[in-house]
């Protein structure tokens, strides 16, 4: 069987949730590195396989998908492995239900709007810019306490079992955890610490860890 193939950067979070759901699955994969920060994502090779310039896309023995949601839910059912969705109806629901939420809400003011300026802004010699880190926190919040509420006592999003909405919400929580905001932020969310700690370690988190250096 050809090994499928992920395109994008190994700090990118999207891309890692893509590689997290192989890593969960037990698949080979190769890597191609897209450095979008350097404007990869715009050349033309790369918007053959992404008409937006986005990451990650994805190829398997000439299938070529990209979204984040339809690459995790094709590597789901497409190979053999645990299953990355919940059986229950309900759990199955609220699975999608927390992948709007960190896709559509949390994302954008966590990673976009603080990790970013926070993080990448000075790497790329800029500066931070703290008027969007500001309006940006209200919102980052009001993320936090939704997926409190969503976890409740359960070890994962959706219920007893890790699923695509748990390896949605890994990357982006790894990197706003490193600002001062997360960690003032997440201080309060005692679900998401003891969801964290039950995540961290696993095999797949540790081995798609990036490095910002």
């Amino acid at each position: 069987m050809t090994k499928p193939i992920v395109y994008g950067p190994a700090y990118s979070t999207y891309a890692r949730t893509a590689r997290l759901a192989l890593e969960e699955k037990g698949v080979d994969y190769d890597l191609v590195e897209v450095d979008i920060l350097q404007g990869a994502g715009k050349s033309p090779e790369h918007l053959a396989r992404h008409p937006f310039g986005k990451v990650p896309a994805f190829e398997h023995e000439g299938f070529a998908l990209y979204e984040t949601d339809a690459i995790t839910r094709y590597v789901n059912e497409a190979f053999p492995g645990p299953d990355l969705e919940p059986s229950d109806v309900r759990e199955r629901a609220r699975m999608t239900q927390a992948i709007g939420v960190i896709g559509g809400y949390a994302y954008p003011c966590l990673i976009t709007q603080i990790f970013v300026q926070r993080a990448i802004m000075p790497m790329l010699g800029n500066a931070s810019d703290e008027a969007a880190i500001s309006q940006a926190l209200p919102q980052a919040k009001t993320c936090l306490e939704a997926l409190e509420k969503l976890i409740d006592g359960s070890p994962f999003l959706a219920g007893e079992k890790l699923s695509r909405a748990d390896l949605l919400l890994i990357p982006i929580h790894d990197y706003f955890s490193q600002t001062p905001e997360g960690q003032r932020l997440l201080g309060n969310a005692p679900n998401l610490k003891r969801w964290w700690e039950g995540v961290r370690s696993r095999p797949s988190v540790e081995k798609t860890r990036p490095s910002l250096g």
